[in-house]
């Protein structure tokens, strides 16, 4: 479960945001990644460091109001800092010690769906299940 449960609450986070309309989907996401930026540093595991991050995701957050592709990015920094923070032993929270270890499972998940343009699950379902005939396999003549 330690796999599988980060791995579905990156879909259900994919899945939840089907219920904000599409133009104020990628907003609501950019300030997610920038929350997401600033979550370590209370905990102060590296220092300055942990400023220079958030800085660095305040900007990538930034550039995702206009770009999902940015927000994309932002989540793989956030991996790369949980798993930085799961080897030193500072997790997320500290009362769950793999936390940082879940969040750099879950936050790759979200990263695709980011990458996919934030799709709704209605048009991930619309792609999947087209009925326009274009990926039909033509008939014999």
């Amino acid at each position: 479960m330690s796999i599988l449960g980060p791995v579905l609450i990156g879909l259900l986070y994919a899945a939840l945001n089907s219920f904000i309309p599409s133009r104020h989907r990628r907003p609501f996401n950019a300030l997610m990644v920038a929350g997401a930026g600033a979550a370590y540093l209370s905990g102060g595991a590296f220092g300055p460091l942990e400023l220079a991050f958030t800085s660095v995701m305040t900007v990538v957050a930034f550039r995702g109001l206009s770009s999902w592709r940015w927000i994309g990015v932002g989540w793989l920094l956030h991996t790369a800092w949980d798993v930085a923070h799961h080897l030193r032993g500072e997790p997320l929270l500290p009362f769950a010690h793999d936390s940082s270890f879940g969040c750099a499972i879950c936050d790759p998940v979200i990263a695709l769906w980011c990458f996919a343009g934030g799709p709704s699950v209605a048009d991930v379902a619309r792609r999947w299940f087209r009925r326009d005939g274009a990926e039909r396999i033509p008939e014999p003549r």
